[in-house]
């Protein structure tokens, strides 16, 4: 792949001077993340731009960065807006886009990763990517984050009362404040790049993320217990901005909605194998391991269920049509 990654230096330089331009047709395309690299997010961005180089041969040039090096999700979101960032991935904070999105964050809706494609074609796709739309942002494709677990340095957590008071860092998600609220947490929305140094600090107790994430950013090393709860399955979504994307050659769309298709499958693979892997990785790091009553959690959920029913226009209709799409 061609100039894969520029100097922080200069991609902030580049990113500087691009700053304010209108969306334009480009022979350089940029996809950036914020998470690590190393990270099932940051692994299947740069397969994406990888492909995409391949697939555009010699006529276009992919640049991608990963480690935040261009922001975090909410920077690159702008970015998108903007123009000088191609493509993204936007996980968790869609909710600041459309309300709707908030569907991802109902505790333990998504069974498996079959249900997840289903309610991707089905409602994202079909209803959910419009509203993003309209806001600026074409959403392109769904892809894996993962099923969410909880680490803390404190003690195990089995039921919802295990989670009185600690501090729980959350994304910048209003639902996921409210379920850990729910539980008996103190949660605290931090940006992901800042979640390291709060643990080996003593800022937070404890985070919740895929096990992609956690042993991509390395939280084993500041964490003492890994409970399982998979709590709310988290997808990624590849997004551009909307007047980017409208400006696009057609066969720059063709092969971008081609490599987005086949890296969809790629990282859904990937995280159904780190699932049976990366929890041998914490153990051996020292991580003590459960499985949590998800019983329990289940029925201490019911009131955020019932929220989003009634502050999500037709939250509850999207809640029963993606349930039912489960097998």
């Amino acid at each position: 792949m061609k100039h894969v990654k520029l100097s922080l230096s200069a991609a902030l330089l580049a990113c500087t001077m691009s700053f304010g331009a209108a969306p334009a047709q480009a022979d350089t395309f940029i996809v950036a993340v914020g998470a690590a690299s190393n990270s099932l997010q940051g692994r299947s961005a740069a397969k994406f731009a990888e492909d995409l180089q391949a697939a555009l041969g010699d006529a276009h040039t992919i640049e991608f960065y990963a480690d935040g090096q261009l922001g975090d999700e909410k920077e690159l979101m702008q970015k998108l807006r903007l123009g000088t960032v191609h493509f993204t991935l936007i996980s968790s904070i869609m909710t600041n886009v459309a309300p709707e999105f908030a569907l991802f964050d109902m505790p333990f809706l998504v069974q498996d990763r079959a249900h997840l494609k289903a309610i991707d074609a089905e409602i994202v796709q079909a209803e959910l990517a419009p509203k993003a739309e309209a806001a600026g942002l074409k959403v392109l494709s769904t892809w894996e984050n993962g099923f969410r677990q909880i680490t803390n340095s404190t003690r195990p957590i089995n039921t919802p009362a295990d989670l009185a008071g600690l501090k729980i860092r959350t994304p910048s998600s209003e639902w996921r404040l409210a379920m850990f609220k729910e539980w008996g947490a103190n949660p605290t929305p931090m940006s992901f790049s800042e979640v390291f140094v709060a643990l080996q600090t003593g800022t937070m107790d404890g985070q919740e993320n895929p096990l992609t994430n956690i042993t991509g950013a390395n939280f084993q090393e500041v964490q003492k217990y890994l409970s399982l709860t998979g709590h709310v399955y988290s997808p990624t979504y590849l997004t551009s901005g909307a007047e980017t994307w409208n400006a696009l050659p057609d066969d720059v769309k063709a092969a971008v909605t081609q490599v987005a298709a086949m890296v969809q499958e790629w990282s859904l693979a990937e995280g159904e194998k780190a699932d049976n892997e990366l929890v041998d990785k914490v153990k051996a790091a020292g991580m003590e391991v459960n499985v949590a009553d998800k019983a329990a959690f289940i029925a201490a959920s019911a009131p955020v269920y019932e929220a989003f029913s009634a502050q999500v226009p037709g939250g509850g209709d999207l809640v029963a049509r993606a349930q039912a799409l489960a097998k």
